[in-house]
């Protein structure tokens, strides 16, 4: 497989999930079972990981198959006398628990509710082993123009076909070192200790605040720097002030599509580097221009086999807490303005499965304000020590 593919597979196992995307649709009136035929079809044809089957060794190493055609099922659900949306809404919850067989099932699932005869709604569900967030706003655009040109870019097995090349592999073992020189500088203990574990374990909160969207952009525009690189600042900035974590070490979500050939093409490509950043100063101007000197070779160096790399992990580093991850999967709405206005923080669950990382914490799309999303392993992090580092992310963007 490639490297994206090994890392997101890597989550599959660790969360006990397939982890699908995607939900229930409305239909227009008039759709026909022919139109929505197309659209799987047009679907599991042009887009390779779509039509991909996974087989394992004695050792349960998998190996992808891409097939060149065969036979996928589109269900047709008759809501009866039931709301079709609740029909739909149901069937949706119910293959999102139910687990994928990546060795005989494809990994996308569609159906189609009825009512009367007519078309309602479209329940599809595909899992985040066929794309990543990047790769997905590439097939929402070309399923709904239906373009009809050849895919762009390396496709999984080509891209696999490369990372086995020596050139590949070169920058696989830069990659390695790279690893290894954080490694071997930084303390295993990145979070203060829990004194009272919270139950259930594992924990979701969202941090919405439109003040650290608004200095973000200003920061942004004062500096030249992308928004991101303020967001990942002001997080590390927080760390440190509220765990007293120094260097801050932080694993970011690389999307990995600056690379040549993989700008749009359909997989997963995104993978979680690695940043090394002591923070000796609480300017955040400071702070910010130290961000962008770590930024460039965590990212560069985010692209390399994931199994090689937690063997290395494993031999130089198995008491470092390397759980902490931040991963802004903003879309076009990061260039939308955003006024100053009331924050407010909330848990939204808490559960004892799947189960999340130490501390991963998302930037999501939501019009006019920012939103951080926060999940964290509550026998690792403290609930509330999670909200004071959103806090204090909005406190150093302040500045």
């Amino acid at each position: 497989m490639s490297w994206g593919q090994l890392e997101n597979w890597s989550a599959i196992v660790k969360q006990g999930t397939w982890l699908p995307l995607g939900g229930v649709k409305p239909l227009p009136p008039g759709t026909a079972i022919a139109d929505i035929e197309a659209e799987l079809r047009y679907l599991v044809t042009r887009y390779e990981p779509m039509r991909t089957l996974l087989r394992f060794d004695a050792a349960g190493t998998p190996t992808q198959v891409v097939y060149p055609s065969g036979a996928i099922e589109l269900r047709i659900v008759d809501a009866g006398g039931a709301d079709p949306q609740e029909t739909a809404d149901d069937l949706a919850g119910e293959w999102r628990v139910k687990p994928l067989d990546f060795a005989t099932e494809w990994p996308i699932r569609m159906a189609v509710v009825t009512k009367g005869g007519a078309l309602t709604h479209m329940v599809v569900l595909v899992s985040h082993f066929v794309t990543d967030a990047a790769g997905a706003l590439t097939m929402l655009r070309e399923v709904a123009a239906r373009t009809p040109t050849p895919v762009d870019g390396l496709q999984p097995l080509a891209q696999a076909h490369w990372q086995a090349s020596p050139a590949g592999q070169r920058h696989n073992a830069a990659a390695q070192r790279y690893w290894e020189n954080i490694l071997r500088t930084v303390p295993p203990d990145r979070f203060p200790p829990v004194t009272e574990v919270k139950r259930p374990r594992y924990w979701h909160g969202e941090y919405t605040s439109p003040n650290l969207g608004s200095a973000t952009k200003r920061w942004a525009a004062a500096t030249g720097l992308d928004s991101s690189t303020v967001l990942l600042a002001a997080f590390a900035g927080a760390l440190h002030a509220v765990t007293g974590t120094d260097p801050v070490v932080i694993r970011p979500m690389v999307s990995n599509r600056f690379r040549p050939g993989l700008s749009t093409v359909v997989c997963t490509l995104a993978q979680a580097g690695l940043l090394s950043l002591p923070v000796t100063t609480a300017d955040f101007g400071e702070l910010l221009q130290a961000t962008r000197r770590v930024t460039t070779a965590a990212y560069k160096y985010a692209y390399f086999h994931h199994t090689a790399m937690e063997r290395l992990v494993a031999r130089v580093g198995p008491d470092i807490e390397l759980g902490c991850y931040f991963n802004d999967r903003r879309g076009p709405s990061r260039d939308e303005p955003i006024a100053p206005g009331e924050s407010a923080f909330r848990w939204v669950t808490a559960q004892d499965a799947p189960s999340f990382e130490p501390l991963f914490v998302h930037v999501d799309d939501v019009p006019g304000t920012l939103r951080l999303s926060v999940y964290l392993d509550a026998e690792r992090l403290a609930p509330d020590t999670a909200e004071a580092v959103m806090r204090a992310m909005e406190r150093l963007a302040a500045q």
